[in-house]
């Protein structure tokens, strides 16, 4: 039943489903959730944050950049962060990305069990308990005592949010789910709060059928899209940014009404080029892997190029995925713009 102040019923995932899935996702000890009309799919944990996550105090200085996972967050928060805070690339280079902008649901995604372990693991230290308390504080909390403005991270579809979560500014970035996938597949792999066990053809069914945190990736994007004429909403697309990144600078610096000579939005996609990215660690999350939540030598900036997907798609699963694009796209004008 849902709760008085949660418009949306959460249901658990078929018992035999959320074993199935918990012996390949071992970061996950309880089981799985789906929320409301469309089936957005959580750890159990989600239930104690929903009603907190939909009923957050929204500022009209909240700047949220939003996502699927793996569909260029990271790099649209630091574009983001650029344009927003005047190219302060000292303070960029001083904080963590991680600090500037809290990750509002990550602690939905850390079973208790998985926490206990990370205390243990870190207890030697006082400084990286007191990051790892930071990492894993429920966004909300994190949220309410941080001055303005706020930054956000969020991979939440705009439904979960509070209703008036557009009084605030949002930059939403979409990506060709089959990258996706295979982003996410790698992350999936080396962060232990998911702990995938599995090949990549199972992820990918799982990811396909909706049941994997997150989906249905098609929902997710098109509750997005039909707000994209709203003046406080900027839809981008992944690929736009990697085409035409200055072109996709002027776009966010114009969405924050700022103005900004050629000269710096080309020192800006220097700051913001794959290399440069790969090799900044302030956005490359070494937060996770000094406190042990990310594991192996993955990065957490990967290729970072569009189509990569060709190498894991065998010819079935590369018409499969065809199908089930067309199919998802079909009542739409959502269209990726490479496709």
């Amino acid at each position: 039943m849902p709760e008085t102040n949660y418009p949306f019923e959460i249901t658990d995932v078929e018992e035999e489903t959320s074993k199935m899935l918990m012996k390949y996702f071992t970061g996950e000890m309880t089981g799985f959730v789906r929320v409301g009309p469309k089936g957005y799919f959580f750890p159990h944990k989600f239930k104690q944050e929903a009603a907190n996550f939909y009923n957050m105090a929204i500022r009209p200085s909240d700047i949220f950049v939003t996502s699927y996972p793996r569909s260029g967050t990271t790099w649209t928060q630091e574009l983001v962060w650029m344009v927003a805070n005047d190219l302060d690339y000292e303070t960029s280079n001083a904080i963590p990305l991680t600090e500037r902008y809290p990750f509002l649901e990550f602690s939905v995604c850390v079973h208790p069990e998985n926490m206990q372990k990370f205390i243990e693991e870190n207890s030697h230290d006082e400084s990286k308990l007191e990051l790892l308390r930071m990492v894993t504080k429920p966004g909300t909390e994190l949220l309410a005592e941080a001055p303005s403005p706020r930054f956000i991270k969020s991979h939440l579809p705009l439904s979960l949010f509070p209703p008036n979560i557009l009084d605030g500014k949002m930059i939403y970035v979409a990506r060709d789910p089959r990258d996706v996938a295979v982003s996410f597949y790698h992350l999936n792999k080396s962060m232990r709060t998911q702990g995938y066990m599995g090949d990549f053809k199972l992820f990918w069914n799982c990811f396909m059928n909706d049941l994997h945190h997150w989906t249905p990736f098609f929902e997710h994007l098109k509750e997005a899209w039909e707000k994209r004429h709203h003046p406080n909403l900027l839809f981008l697309f992944y690929e736009e940014l990697s085409k035409d990144l200055p072109g996709t600078v002027r776009r966010v610096a114009d969405f924050f009404g700022k103005n900004y000579s050629d000269l710096q939005i080309e020192h800006l996609c220097d700051h913001l080029s794959i290399e440069s990215f790969k090799n900044n660690n302030s956005v490359n999350y070494d937060v996770m892997k000094e406190l042990g939540i990310m594991v192996g030598n993955k990065e957490f900036i990967r290729k970072g190029k569009a189509g990569g997907w060709r190498d894991y798609f065998d010819e079935d699963m590369t018409a499969q995925a065809e199908r089930w694009i067309a199919d998802n796209l079909r009542n739409s004008d959502l269209r990726f713009p490479h496709l």
